[in-house]
């Protein structure tokens, strides 16, 4: 392709934080630009913010339905080539559903959807429109994680016996929601964030990273979710026990009650050779234990790491990468399916980014550990999707 794709934001306006982020993401690399968005479900607002990022106000909309049913009259030459939906839970099927259907590629922040049985008709929807859809669970984008991925893929670290995936913050360990804070509104509201607080915002988050870096799949789970801060009406905590395909078992936890912590993501990996460990806050580090032997500490940048954590290194080792870089990567990957899609050819088939298939099992994920927490901790079967 000889020109940078065009796309338009549903959502991500003025107050938002996960649009920002998207932007500065998508254009990290030059391949992309934003041409439009309906930014608020507040027309003046999404105005307003359209001014802020100096878009031609005809293509700032007051809604997502104007914005799909205006961009897709628009010539070839003219026309978006994806959208990024960066909304709310509530709000991430409805759009996702029109533009896929009006032929558009879509990118959607995590988890996909507000329940499983939007994700399951959202996935058929994919299927049937063929159009690339890429999930931004953002963190498999980065280097060290794909040298870990690729060290238990190889057999490194021998059969996995355990994993333990935490992701323990302490934002919300006072009643914030009530205090007109955005962010913390509308994660804690059931009619927004869908049946989980913390396990469906950065519970989903561990779920994924242990899923992709060890390919193991859930068999069966035992949560115990709470809600620690009183007049809260979603859990602000969570300990689920796991018992994967295969015979290995796991540990996942997230808490958004644990004071002191920032986002302290970070992952365990025992097999019966050795061990690795991995911690976003130190994301340029990864950590691999031996048996008989001592630990190594392996960073990012280096020529002795694989080819996959090389290729989506960015720049010379001592240089920190981070979050961005990360997210980055994600949307560098999704430039190489879109602009495949687009000119009419086949996607490359080493295409490494999240996929409405991970979004599905994502809010299995969540609806399995909420019935079981209701059920009174018990082991309760993932379902099949």
């Amino acid at each position: 392709m000889n020109r940078k794709l065009r796309f338009g934001m549903v959502g991500g306006g003025r107050g938002a934080f996960i649009g920002g982020v998207h932007r500065l993401a998508a254009a990290m690399d030059g391949q992309a630009e934003l041409a439009a968005g309906a930014f608020s479900s507040d027309a003046a607002r999404s105005k307003a913010s359209g001014a802020d990022l100096f878009l031609d106000p005809t293509r700032v909309y007051g809604s997502y339905a104007e914005m799909a049913k205006a961009e897709a009259r628009r010539p070839a030459s003219q026309r978006l080539d994806f959208v990024v939906i960066v909304t709310p839970n509530h709000q991430h099927f409805p759009p996702a559903k029109l533009f896929l259907e009006s032929g558009f590629n879509v990118v959607c922040d995590k988890p996909v959807t507000f329940s499983l049985a939007e994700a399951q008709k959202l996935q058929a929807i994919v299927k049937r429109t063929k159009k690339v859809f890429v999930l931004t669970h953002n963190y498999t984008g980065n280097a060290m994680v794909k040298q870990a991925r690729h060290l238990v893929r190889s057999g490194a670290l021998g059969e996995i016996r355990k994993v333990v995936a935490e992701y323990p913050q302490g934002w919300l360990s006072t009643l914030l929601e009530k205090t007109g804070q955005k962010q913390a509104g509308w994660r804690t509201d059931p009619k927004r964030s869908g049946a989980a607080g913390c396990i469906g915002d950065i519970g989903t988050h561990a779920e994924n990273l242990a899923r992709y870096i060890t390919g193991l799949r859930i068999d069966s789970l035992c949560a115990d979710l709470t809600t620690f801060v009183k007049g809260r009406k979603l859990d602000d905590d969570g300990n689920i026990l796991v018992r994967f395909k295969g015979g290995a078992k796991g540990i996942l936890h997230s808490s958004q009650i644990s004071v002191g912590d920032e986002n302290n993501l970070n992952i365990r990996v025992y097999g019966t050779k050795a061990a690795l460990e991995w911690h976003q806050e130190h994301p340029n580090e990864l950590t691999v234990k031996f048996p008989d032997q001592p630990r190594q500490i392996w960073r990012r940048g280096n020529g002795y790491l694989g080819k996959n954590a090389q290729r989506f290194t960015r720049i010379p080792a001592g240089h920190p990468e981070g979050y961005l870089e990360a997210f980055g990567n994600i949307y560098r990957e999704a430039f190489r399916a879109i602009a495949a899609e687009v000119a009419g050819e086949k996607l490359p088939k080493d295409l490494d980014f999240p996929t409405i298939a991970d979004g599905v099992e994502g809010m299995a994920f969540i609806e399995t550990a909420v019935k079981s927490s209701k059920l009174g901790a018990r082991w309760v079967k993932f379902p099949r999707v």
